[in-house]
This record gives structure tokens, C-alpha cells and sequence, in this order.
């Protein structure tokens, strides 16, 4: 019985070494805690309702009159590689979408979390929507020097983006892209660009 218990006694010291040996190697530390790596898998417009605008001047056919015009929803599908031993949360993203490289349309903030397992690549999708008139309103104020130097009219800009952006004719830009990553308290803050096609 002595020789049984000995055997047991030494399997269990054993398998509580291996065990906190283990739990030891996956804790994030300033030091071992690696950039996530990203890259953008794909762009894609969900839902494409061709190029139009209605000036508040014109009668609509139902609802209120107004300066309203077509939606262009994106969606942006990420890879995101964890190198570490431990698991990190994504929690957060903020990016600024530009087309034609140079003209920022629109800056998203993303507050949803995502944990990204140790040494995986998870899928991440984010989405947003510029309108025409909120171009617009870009186009005639920040983006007006940038407009007036390659001499396009707003209007004739607006429509070539509308038609252009859903067949990736026109180059779409996600820059100053910010993914931050927390692990145990550490926090670690990707940039990010990219431009398809």
C-alpha cells in the first residue's frame, strides 16, 4: 500500500507542477506583450441605392422636404492576429474613411470588445455609412483646397464616388486607424492604413 501511495502522491506533485508551469507561461507582461497584427481581408457596400439627391425646394411624394440625398453603407471585414500567449480584448477601433486617398469622408468610433484567443486570427467586421449631403457639406468646407487643386466640382465628384466606390473603381482608404488591445491591464494601440483596391 506504502508503494501505491507514493505513486499517487508523486503523480499529483507532478501534475501541480506542470499545472502552475502552465498558468505561469501565459501572463502579459510589459515585456512580452506583442503587437496584434491586422489586415484588411475585404471592402464590400452591402446595400447600394444608386446616386440621387433632393433639394429641400423639391416636393416630396411622402414625408417632409429637405436636403437629403443616397446612403453609401461600408462594410470592412478585418483579420486580427494575436502573436501572444494569452488571450487579448479588442476594445475598441476609431478610423477615418477617405476616398480618392485624399478625401476624408467620415471618422467611426467602434466601443464593441473582442477577444481575441492566444496565438488565433479572429474575423472582425465594422461598418458605416456616409450620405450625400454630409459629402457634400465636406467637399464645400474641409476637403474644399484638396477639391479646388485638382480642379472637380463637387457635384460631378460626389456622383463619380457614388457610382465608382460599390464597383471599387474608386480608391477607398481607411487610415489613421486606431485598434486598441488589452491584456491584463496592459493596453497596446495598433495603427492601422490600408487602401482597396
Amino acid at each position: 500500500m506504502t508503494k501505491r501511495l507514493a505513486l499517487i502522491v508523486s503523480m499529483i506533485f507532478i501534475a501541480a507542477v506542470a499545472l502552475g508551469a502552465c498558468a505561469t507561461t501565459g501572463k502579459p507582461t510589459a515585456a512580452n506583450f506583442k503587437a496584434p497584427k491586422v489586415t484588411l481581408v475585404s471592402f464590400e457596400v452591402p446595400q447600394y441605392d444608386e446616386y440621387w439627391y433632393f433639394a429641400a425646394s423639391v416636393k416630396p411624394t411622402k414625408g417632409k422636404a429637405g436636403d437629403r440625398g443616397a446612403f453609401l453603407p461600408m462594410s470592412f471585414l478585418f483579420d486580427v492576429g494575436n502573436p501572444n500567449d494569452f488571450p487579448v480584448l479588442l476594445e475598441g477601433i476609431t478610423y477615418t474613411v477617405a476616398f480618392d486617398k485624399d478625401f476624408e469622408v467620415i471618422t467611426t468610433n467602434i466601443n464593441d470588445s473582442y477577444w481575441i484567443p492566444a496565438n488565433k486570427t479572429s474575423q472582425v467586421r465594422v461598418s458605416t455609412l456616409v450620405t450625400v449631403r454630409s459629402a457634400l457639406t465636406g467637399l464645400l468646407l474641409a476637403n474644399a483646397p484638396a477639391l479646388k487643386q485638382r480642379g472637380w466640382d463637387a457635384w460631378g465628384t460626389l456622383e463619380k464616388w457614388w457610382t465608382g466606390v460599390p464597383d471599387l473603381s474608386v480608391p477607398v482608404t481607411v487610415k489613421n486607424a486606431a485598434f486598441t488591445f488589452k491584456a491584463d491591464g496592459l493596453i497596446k494601440v495598433v495603427p492601422f492604413e490600408a487602401t482597396v483596391p
